[in-house]
């Protein structure tokens, strides 16, 4: 209430902001209705906007709000008048009086334009609150002083005190018997704190007494969610923000449940996932990267992903009971389907198939076709019995994701998968690619990292259309690279944005100059003699955003001294190795967001360039100074992570 009854003369507006059911309009009620917020405002008024509205309609609303509340006439005749004339009366009764309105459940970016002449501002402390589901609504430039509260989930005993109100009122002392309370620990914690869930599922098990009563329940809520009536109110709600959903959004938000359940999603990830799909649409002026990027984080905006990291990285996860919603949804569709391997999967007509085991195998597969995306998530086994020969049709296969599944040798068929675009073996025992992996001639997206893999075949130079090639593997606690062997026919890969880690041999270094479309590179065995090679290949490269650099050995020093300036775009800079010094061009590193520097061992205090770059989101040091302290001046205005 401190935002509303300050002493602030200034119309102001406060946004509340959070997922549909998390107590929004719950708290705002409260704050409207109190006694002492009513006698500080002269007047004030409620109305609800939701996803269509009419101006017209909305300004009658609030006219008859305002009179409705101090008991006046409302005026007559309203129906008939224009969007001016409303607006006349409207300014007329708030420009001599502090009002308070509320405006619940907002869903267009562009409502505050259209409605805020109707608010006069005449400094006399005035308040506009706001309800949202959209981040992006709530952080809008309103042109007057503003405020945001983002409504956070119950912590954990508060929604367990929410949940035993209704699903133990009947019970014996009111509480969970002990046989009971594993499972019902169990359902709250699928509600992730959402208060709408909590209410909704305790009443759903308010009448279930037995064990038996509660597991059917928690095993089959996916079926409950579409038809129990008791979860049809919160079902609806969440399936409003699904609704409002641009048709390429929910394309997108309904493939992140073929992820497990609670699985941090890298953004990176996602969005060559997305683009691989046909879902990213062309946009003028910008790579599909970027568009789907965009994506990304309007599906964050909407909260209908939670923004999480994965150390520096930006990602993301599904809501529990959303992510049960996109399954019903997408099972419906034939959109998707999740299966846990064991059994025999049929006919679906589902377009994508998630297999998520915990035993190691995948079950027969008859009459399965069509399919779009093979994903296998094997969660807690140590080997994985995967066929020779891929089982089932997959001539329109254009996704196969295999990422840290436990496998050793590729199937037989896999180069014959000609509509291929996303080949993600990351984190698996395979030890080398076929030569025939040149005929994947679609292929966009070839993720290898973490792989015992140390060289490339020269095929790989065929994959003209491929913009993501990710290799090397980390040790030391993913900080040193080891990187890959890679034919000189490379930089003929032209559509190529993402390369490396790769390995420094021979006149590797050179070659890459030629590829100054790159975007993101890793570089690996660096070695001292490499300085005036690996300075003017990166000088040529003017779209660099990511650059990581691994010195050979720990006794070299990395030299990137005459380096004349960095790439203006470069994002993310890697130093792994002694330097001699930190390097002139530092000071140039204007839009720098993550910096590592690993076994640099300066002498020098290099704490006052770093202190400089303005932008710096990510800051990792690690044996970065052979000082036995650092001194922290000026500070870091944008910094959110700092490990040392």
């Amino acid at each position: 209430m401190g935002w509303l009854m300050n002493e602030e003369q200034r119309q102001t507006v406060v946004s509340v902001v959070g997922m549909g059911g998390s107590g929004k309009t719950t708290l705002v009620a409260r704050t409207f209705k109190d006694e002492i917020v009513k006698r500080h405002f002269e007047c004030y008024a409620w109305i609800t906007v939701s996803q269509s509205y009419v101006i017209e309609d909305l300004l009658r609303r609030l006219i008859k709000e305002f009179h409705k509340a101090k008991k006046e006439e409302v005026p007559a005749d309203m129906n008939a008048m224009s969007y001016n004339e409303l607006l006349e009366i409207l300014v007329n009764y708030l420009e001599t009086k502090r009002y308070l309105v509320v405006l619940d459940d907002v869903w267009d970016v562009h409502l505050w334009e259209k409605i805020r002449f109707s608010f006069p501002d005449k400094q006399l402390g005035s308040r506009v609150m706001l309800t949202t589901r959209r981040e992006d609504i709530a952080s809008s430039s309103f042109g007057v002083e503003c405020h945001v509260h983002k409504i956070q989930p119950l912590e954990r005993g508060d929604a367990w005190e929410l949940f035993s109100m209704k699903a133990f009122s009947s019970y014996p002392n009111k509480s969970c018997s002990t046989e009971i309370l594993p499972l019902a620990r169990e359902l709250v914690e699928k509600c992730e704190g959402l208060p709408l869930a909590i209410v909704a599922l305790s009443g759903l098990m308010s009448s279930k007494k037995s064990l038996t009563e509660w597991s059917k329940i928690y095993n089959s809520l996916n079926w409950h969610l579409t038809n129990n009536p008791l979860l049809e109110p919160m079902k609806s709600i969440l399936l409003f923000s699904f609704n409002d959903l641009p048709y390429r959004l929910k394309q997108c938000f309904l493939y992140c449940s073929l992820f497990p359940e609670d699985q941090v999603i890298v953004n990176n990830r996602l969005i060559t996932l997305w683009i691989a799909e046909g879902f990213v649409e062309h946009v003028e002026g910008l790579t599909p990267e970027e568009v789907a990027n965009s994506y990304f984080m309007e599906l964050i905006f909407r909260n209908m992903l939670q923004q999480r990291f994965r150390g520096p990285r930006l990602a993301c996860k599904m809501h529990d009971l959303l992510r049960e919603i996109a399954l019903s949804i997408a099972k419906e569709e034939k959109f998707c389907a999740v299966h846990d391997g064991s059994e025999t999967m049929e006919e679906t007509g589902a377009l994508r198939l998630s297999i998520q085991t915990t035993n190691g195998e995948i079950g027969s597969c008859t009459g399965i076709s069509r399919l779009h995306s093979f994903f296998v998530f094997a969660t807690g086994v140590s080997s994985f019995s995967f066929p020779n020969k891929l089982p089932f049709d997959l001539k329109l296969l254009k996704v196969l994701d295999l990422e840290d599944v436990p496998i050793d040798n590729l199937p037989d068929n896999l180069t014959s998968l000609f509509n291929l675009k996303y080949l993600n073996l990351s984190g698996t025992s395979i030890t080398e690619l076929p030569e025939s992996i040149g005929q994947l001639g679609n292929l966009q997206n070839l993720d290898i990292k973490g792989t015992k893999i140390e060289a490339l075949p020269r095929g790989i130079s065929k994959l003209l259309n491929l913009r993501n090639l990710l290799t090397g593997r980390f040790i030391s606690g993913n900080v040193i690279c080891t990187g890959v062997r890679i034919p000189s026919s490379i930089s003929k890969m032209k559509k190529l944005q993402y390369l490396g880690c790769t390995k420094s041999e021979g006149n590797i270094i050179r070659l890459i100059r030629n590829m100054t479309q790159l975007k993101a590179l890793g570089i690996s065995n660096v070695k001292e003699r490499d300085e005036e090679d690996l300075c003017a290949s990166i000088q040529e490269m003017k779209v660099l955003s990511y650059l990581s650099l691994f010195v050979a050995d720990g006794e070299e020093f990395l030299r990137v001294e005459v380096l004349s300036s960095p790439p203006p775009y470069l994002d993310t800079l890697g130093l792994v190795g002694k330097l001699e010094k930190v390097p002139h061009w530092f000071c140039s590193l204007h839009t720098l967001t993550y910096l590592y520097l690993y076994g640099s061992r300066l002498e020098e205090d290099f704490l006052p360039h770093i202190e400089a770059l303005t932008s710096l989101h990510f800051l990792s040091l690690h044996d970065a100074s052979v000082r036995e302290e650092l001194c922290f001046n000026r500070g870091f205005v944008k910094l959110r992570y700092l490990r040392l």
